[in-house]
């Protein structure tokens, strides 16, 4: 039986994550993270989870429950993410990690840290969503050339980065399938006299409000048609059943990074 371990349990995520492991029977709670000052540290995790007793106490350091688990599933910020890394490298532990908002340079850490562990890294562990990004890549070969193409993106008011990493990953795609670097043809918003739009151009639009949990479309635009893929998630629990298939996948991998789409074999 997998032993996962769970970072920032009393986050919204943290907690589906608890009840999409205890859904599972393939895996198990096997330690789980809280700040240090939460009033939870200590405390019986399927407790305060709304969950039967997963005989787990919560911890502010994984460093003192390295015996505990196999994979660390963390959906923080990045700077937590960051330091938990740290902790499974030198505890050899494996990593599932779908924070989003890293800097390159952190990205540049992540991929060093895979040469060590195993680790899988994707902005979106949403099946569906995964799915989408293979729509993406052939859409953008069939019409790209011919399309201006926008990324429309909504989330809920407490999202801090924008745009989403699942926009982004969106965007690499369509970006890869037709030779562009997404870093010189996207753009971020419009306002004033932009002037005529360029065709290899890739935009982005990003909405904040209420509690949204994910929204992502990609609009392929020609004259005459225009082809919109959308991938709308109702529940955070599409992304928390995805991780601990990620999980249940790593355990048996070599040091390296993957996906999702390694994941779901795509």
């Amino acid at each position: 039986m997998l032993r996962i371990a769970v970072a920032g349990v009393t986050g919204r995520m943290g907690k589906i994550i608890v009840e999409a492991i205890f859904k599972s029977e393939e895996a198990v709670l096997g330690a789980a993270s809280v700040r240090a000052n939460s009033q939870h540290l200590e405390e019986e995790v399927g407790g305060f989870c709304g969950l039967p007793s997963q005989d787990v106490y919560a911890v502010d350091n994984f460093a003192d429950a390295l015996d505990d688990f196999d994979v660390l599933i963390d959906f923080t910020s990045p700077a937590a993410t960051m330091h938990h890394l740290e902790i499974c490298l030198s505890g050899k532990k494996k990593m599932v990690i779908g924070t989003t908002g890293f800097s390159d340079e952190q990205k540049s850490a992540i991929q060093a840290a895979s040469n060590e562990i195993p680790i899988v890294f994707a902005p979106n562990m949403s099946v569906g969503v995964n799915l989408c990004l293979k729509l993406l890549d052939q859409a953008a070969r069939v019409i790209g050339e011919d399309s201006d193409i926008e990324i429309i993106e909504a989330h809920h008011r407490h999202k801090k980065d924008a745009p989403s990493g699942t926009a982004l990953r969106m965007g690499e795609v369509v970006a890869d399938a037709l030779g562009r670097n997404l870093d010189d043809v996207a753009v971020y918003g419009r306002e004033g006299q932009i002037g005529e739009r360029d065709k290899n151009t890739i935009g982005f639009e990003s909405i904040r409000a209420g509690d949204i949990v994910g929204d992502h479309t990609v609009l392929f635009a020609g004259d005459g048609e225009r082809i919109e893929i959308t991938h709308k998630s109702n529940s955070r629990m599409t992304y928390a059943a995805g991780s601990v298939k990620a999980a249940l996948f790593i355990q048996n991998q070599k040091s390296g990074l993957y996906d999702m789409q390694d994941v779901l074999g795509l």
